[in-house]
């Protein structure tokens, strides 16, 4: 696969993740073998006049993006008549940017869309992405032919597809991870660490003897691992994994968050996590320079090798939970065609060679050949240095099971993938999607204070005995209570229809 990456789906994933997030040629491109081409023939290509299309993604802007689009553009331009104008936006800043350009009507083609990032089943519904039923069926018959169907049928909106869910891995699992050159160097064990709170005695040796490494590397969007199924993704109503009944709870209300919040204060104020935190959308620095200890990201199989890789240097990690299917995670990673798009064709033609055609999916993926990267087999490769000035987010860009493997990786990684895929559970609301038009004044009220809240109070930055009861103060205020009884109604309903 291609060379990433330090988030995967999410999430994550979530949690991205991914979660998550929760990850080829150049010069050389053009003698390489293509993909499937379906959907992506010459349509009269050395007449018709080429097209840009405008394409905005999630992920740290890269030092090198310019470079290598071009040389992906000498290639899509031979391919489909298009060139690709890829616009990066931080982690941290896609969502609310996104909103604003979208709202403004900016020009855009292909955007990216998640269950986490610029939600997708809530701009599905308010129009914002093109339906594409008909689009796949006529021009990315290749997308409908290789992926995952599990990601097709899972991310319908309506019973309609609204965007080319990444074929990745299915289920979500996080983990910790950790610098190994400093699990070494203090001969510090892991195979202990299952929770939040076991993290402590590894996180207190670090700070004491390494100043200048930050112990937990952590963004303003973390949240706590929690035992809840949420109605969407990042928002204080869930219903717990094991219910029964399917009732909806306020987490702010719960035990379990106030004790994971008590925990991440007990560690901001130890110094174990950055005092700006609560601001910090990226830690890409530290990854780079490799001055961290440990983090929490979204796993897939051999995802050590692939951060080992990224990096340079050798990661390892320990499961912090189980692999659950989500609606999230389905939806973790997802191209969508913007309903304003000048091109909505062309945008498949691209987004069907993307994900069927390996030397694009690895060139926007891993860079130039024998710039970023050299290969060392025919579907291996191992990165350069200056790898370090384009290290993209894998789960993000398309098919993830047509990228070249990693030295180290073995030759079946796909064929574990489909396991790990088989391994997954059900979440409860799996296959559950919340309409919120009935309640879109609070859902835009419960952002706001959202805003005021959410960052400060998961990452430790504030006392959680002085602002929890302020949040939800806050929260009910804003008109929480009244969007969970819509939810309930709806889930009710919905677990009524299909025998849950």
């Amino acid at each position: 696969m291609g060379k990433k990456r330090k988030r995967f789906s999410l999430l994550l994933t979530s949690l991205i993740a991914f979660s998550l997030a929760l990850t080829a040629c150049g010069g050389g491109s053009n003698n390489a073998a293509t993909g499937t081409g379906t959907g992506s023939s010459d349509n009269g290509a050395a007449s018709e006049k080429p097209v840009e299309l405008i394409w905005y993604t999630i992920g740290g802007p890269q030092k090198d993006l310019d470079k290598v689009m071009e040389e992906v553009n000498k290639y899509t331009k031979e391919k489909i008549n298009a060139t690709v104008k890829m616009n990066m936006i931080d982690f941290g800043d896609y969502t609310q940017k996104m909103q604003v350009k979208v709202a403004s009507g900016e020009p855009m083609d292909i955007l990216f869309t998640s269950s986490w990032a610029f939600d997708y089943v809530q701009n599905a519904r308010k129009g914002a992405f093109m339906e594409l039923d008909s689009l796949l069926n006529e021009y990315g018959k290749g997308v409908v032919d290789t992926i995952d169907p599990a990601f097709l049928e899972g991310s319908k909106v309506d019973g309609h597809n609204y965007a080319v869910p990444a074929n990745k891995e299915l289920p979500a699992q996080e983990v910790w991870r950790f610098n190994k050159e400093l699990l070494d160097k203090y001969k510090l064990d892991i195979s202990g660490v299952k929770t939040m709170e076991s993290l402590e005695p590894l996180l207190k040796t670090i700070k004491e003897n390494e100043p200048g490494i930050t112990p937990y590397a952590m963004v303003k969007d973390f949240m706590p691992i929690l035992p809840f199924d949420y109605i969407i993704e990042k928002m204080p109503m869930a219903v717990y994994m094991d219910t029964k009944d399917y009732k909806i709870v306020n987490i702010l209300e719960s035990p379990e968050l106030k004790s994971s919040l008590e925990t991440v204060r007990k560690y901001y104020k130890a110094g174990y996590i950055s005092p700006e935190v609560a601001t910090t959308t990226s830690v890409d620095d530290l990854y780079k320079s490799s001055n961290w200890f440990m983090d929490r990201a979204a796993t897939q199989p051999m995802a050590d090798n692939l951060w080992s890789a990224s990096y340079g240097y050798p990661v390892v990690s320990t499961p912090a939970g189980e692999p659950y299917i989500y609606n999230w995670s389905v939806m973790g990673s997802m191209q969508a065609i913007s309903a304003n798009s000048e091109y909505p064709e062309k945008a498949m033609e691209f987004l069907n060679l993307l994900n069927t055609d390996p030397v694009l999916r690895n060139m926007i993926d891993s860079g130039i050949e024998g710039v970023h990267y050299e290969k060392t087999g025919e579907n291996t490769m191992k990165n350069l240095p200056e790898s370090k000035n384009y290290d993209m987010p894998t789960f993000s860009l398309g098919n993830i099971m047509i990228n070249y493997l990693n030295e180290g990786d073995p030759e079946n990684k796909w064929e574990e993938f489909k396991k790990f895929n088989e391994s997954g559970v059900n979440a409860p609301l799996l296959g559950f999607n919340f309409d919120t038009s009935k309640v879109t004044n609070e859902i835009a009220a419960v952002q706001n204070v959202k805003e005021e809240f959410w960052a400060p109070l998961m990452t430790g930055t504030v006392d959680p005995e002085e602002y929890l009861p302020k949040a939800i103060e806050k929260f009910k205020a804003a008109g929480l209570d009244a969007i969970i009884a819509e939810a309930q109604t709806q889930i009710d309903a919905w677990k009524a229809e299909n025998n849950k």
